[in-house]
Order: structure tokens, then sequence, then C-alpha cells
């Protein structure tokens, strides 16, 4: 067999086999949330056995696309940091799903709904809500979008005056445009978008609902982003 002479070559075919498998592919998307999964709730969530979970966590650790950290009998995984999430949700923003995988109860159907308006894309938000807020600051002249995006100085005022600190981001880029699955149209990322989002949940403008990554904009939120931004409160809905 003819091997190719690139040395990136095996590594990335090695890569695209750790997410070319759907249980795989399951616990990767469950954990754009951010969160840290433990292997039986993440075993639940894919529909799989313990062991099936057990043996595909493993690969994707030993792949370095998940970090695993150990608490007393219990084994936790994460995504292994911003690259990973970047790629999956990069991936996940090219599938179209077809008319076999729409939603085929009522439960789906307001969960998908949810996971549309408003959701967590790791560490920073996305869906209808992340797109509102990306086009709100735009439009207000605090983001730039026309040679990729960057904060204008009045944006940087803006993060300070609305007490979001942007620092402690390390090497990561402060803007980042991230390819938004749903609306297919970018949403701010980066460590100005993980601030945000982190300053949004905080203070509670918005909370999780359910086991997934969907977030609800509260009445809190409304008035807040209504003040900062000029955010009409029926587009947070």
């Amino acid at each position: 067999m003819t091997r190719s002479k690139d040395p990136v070559a095996p590594g990335l075919a090695a890569l695209a086999g750790l997410i070319a498998d759907e249980t795989r592919a399951a616990f990767l998307l469950a954990l754009l949330d951010g969160r840290a999964w433990t292997a039986g709730e993440l075993a639940r969530h894919a529909h799989v056995a313990p062991s099936t979970a057990s043996e595909h966590l493993g690969k994707l650790v030993a792949g370095g696309l998940l970090a695993e950290e150990r608490q007393g009998r219990h084994r936790y995984v994460r995504l292994a940091g911003t690259r990973v999430a970047q790629l999956v949700e990069d991936l996940a923003a090219q599938v179209t799903p077809d008319a076999a995988q729409r939603p085929r109860t009522l439960r789906e159907s307001n969960a998908g709904s949810a996971m549309a308006r408003a959701r967590t894309c790791y560490d920073h938000l996305a869906g209808r809500l992340g797109i509102t807020l990306t086009d709100a600051l735009t439009d207000r002249g605090l983001l730039r979008q026309d040679t990729g995006f960057a904060l204008t100085d009045a944006g940087l005022r803006w993060f300070d005056e609305a007490g979001i600190s942007l620092s402690g981001g390390g090497r990561r880029p402060l803007t980042r445009a991230c390819l938004d699955w749903t609306e297919r149209r970018p949403h701010l990322a980066g460590s100005a978008g993980a601030a945000l989002c982190r300053h949004a949940l905080d203070a509670r403008w918005c909370v999780r609902i359910g086991s997934e990554r969907a977030v609800k904009v509260t009445p809190e939120g409304e008035r807040a982003l209504a003040e900062l931004l000029g955010i009409a409160a029926a587009a947070l809905r």
C-alpha cells in the first residue's frame, strides 16, 4: 500500500477516524456545553451500554480530544480545550439534518427548538441569541466584522463599563467568528465571547434549561440587554 509522504497525513487520518463514529460524535457534541460529564451520563445520553461508553471515551482521551479527571470513584471527561470545541462546532455546521434525523416526537421538537433559540457553544453563546448579541454589538459599532471579528475601542470600553472582564484569555484570540450550525451565520467567540457568556450566566441574564446546552434569557437578562445593547425582549424569546 502506498503511503503519503506528507508527515501530517497519518495524524489527520487518525483524528478523522476518532470522530467518524456516531457514538463518539454524540459524546463530543454533548460536551460542547463546556461542562465535565461522567461516563455514565454520556452512556445514557448516547443510549449505549456503560462498557461501550468507556471504550469510546478511552479512545477519545488517548487521541487528545478529551481530558479526563477523577474524583473518588467518579471519572469525569471534558473537551480538551477550545481548539477541540471549535473543530467540533465547525464540523457540525457543515451538516444539514435530513428528514430521517428530524424530530420524531413533540419532546424532541421542543428540545431542538430550545437549542436553536439559545444555547452555549462550549464557552460562548450561540443560536439565535448568539446571533442577536453579535448583530447588536456590530450595529452599535462595538464589534467589526468587515475584516474578521474585532472589538473596536468603543467595544472595549463597553465590556469594561458593563463589568465584563476580558483578562485571563492567555494566548487565545480576543474575538473569533464561530459559524453557528443552526443559524448558518457567525457568532462571537474567542475570549470576549467566553467572557460575555460567563457574565450572562453568573448575573443570571441566562439560565441553563434541561440536560442539553440550551439556555433561556431571564427577565433580568431582558432588562439588562435592552439597557446595554438596545435589544427588544421579543428578539430574545
